[in-house]
């Protein structure tokens, strides 16, 4: 199941969801509940073994924490 970042074009709040189907219908927003979100080109971070993960974040602090 694939997570999906969005943003709420009212609030401007940052969020994730959890799709379990590929047909299912654009989020609302967990904080002010407006139904106009939009999903968010996002990254992904691939690790080895023993902890290791590489961070899309390059100065360590993400803007959509």
């Amino acid at each position: 199941m694939p997570i999906y970042e969005y943003k709420c074009k009212k609030c401007g709040k940052y969020f994730e969801h959890l799709a379990r189907r590929f047909s299912e219908p654009v989020p609302k927003c967990p904080k002010c509940g407006a139904a106009q979100t939009e999903k968010q080109l996002s990254s992904f971070s691939a690790g080895k073994g023993g902890g290791n993960f590489s961070s899309s974040c390059p100065t360590g602090t993400c803007p959509l924490g």
